[in-house]
């Protein structure tokens, strides 16, 4: 393992690191000399990344949490603050993704409701239990993993993109109302990404999609490098097509929305 990076040392929370973004994230860091603290709702999963680590001569520690559960989540933040000597960085990259046209969520209230329980409250209630610690340490640094399809807008999943736009929002507000006290926020619009998270929807398939690892050197540059947002191309083309002409992007969104099945 790596002690030569900017990460070295640096104690690393981790939402959804039972595997995907956040098992591929938490290597990535360990290599650089980070110490993972990994969170997610599978327990046994969470002890073979850790187990992984270690094996690699890394330092990782699990934690099993329901994020969606506010006692939980408060459970959560006593016992790492109570067995971690600190909390340096919070990368929130557990989620739900759900692809589903309005038309067919009109008795699925409850894809919203769930939706928003794990992409924004539970981050939310990270971010709120972690400020009186940063501002203790001195600062501190979280990383919100969102989506690209908030600046494509993508068509049938308005439960989604929802929630990731409302963390976007949020962090914006608390950067601004956190400056003083060095706490940072970067949100990485992720690109589609070949994870567990697609896999129950067959038309991801024929798409072309990134790896987790590809993913995870995304994390660490928003670790490293501390930006305001971590874009690729076509995310930043598509947000700035629909801030000149919203009206023609809605037509062409509307037509790709068409000629696929619902």
């Amino acid at each position: 393992m790596s002690g030569s990076s900017s990460l070295a040392g640096k104690r690393i929370l981790i939402t959804g690191a039972s595997s995907g973004i956040g098992r591929a994230t938490a290597f990535a860091i360990a290599g650089l000399g980070a110490v993972p603290l990994l969170v997610a709702r599978r327990a046994d999963e969470l002890d073979q990344v850790r187990d992984g680590i270690v094996a690699r001569g890394g330092e990782a520690h699990s934690y099993a949490c329901d994020l969606t559960d506010a006692e939980s989540v408060d459970t959560l933040l006593k016992r790492v603050l109570a067995e971690q000597p600190r909390v340096d960085m919070l990368v929130n990259n557990a989620g739900r993704s759900i692809r589903r046209s309005l038309n067919s969520s009109r008795d699925r209230h409850h894809d919203f409701e769930r939706t928003m329980a794990i992409n924004y409250f539970a981050p939310v209630r990270l971010v709120l239990g972690l400020l009186p610690h940063f501002r203790h340490n001195g600062g501190g640094h979280v990383v919100n993993i969102s989506s690209m399809g908030v600046q494509t807008r993508t068509p049938r999943f308005a439960a989604y993109l929802a929630s990731k736009a409302a963390l976007d929002e949020f962090s914006q507000v608390a950067a601004a109302e956190t400056l003083r006290d060095r706490i940072t926020f970067t949100t990485v619009h992720m690109p589609l990404v070949r994870t567990p998270m697609i896999g129950p929807s067959r038309v991801y398939d024929r798409m072309p999609a990134a790896t987790p690892e590809r993913a995870a050197r995304l994390v660490v540059r928003a670790l490293v490098r501390r930006p305001k947002s971590v874009d690729l191309p076509f995310g930043r083309l598509a947000a700035a097509s629909y801030a000149i002409a919203p009206r023609l992007v809605e037509r062409v969104l509307n037509l790709a929305y068409r000629t696929r099945s619902v």
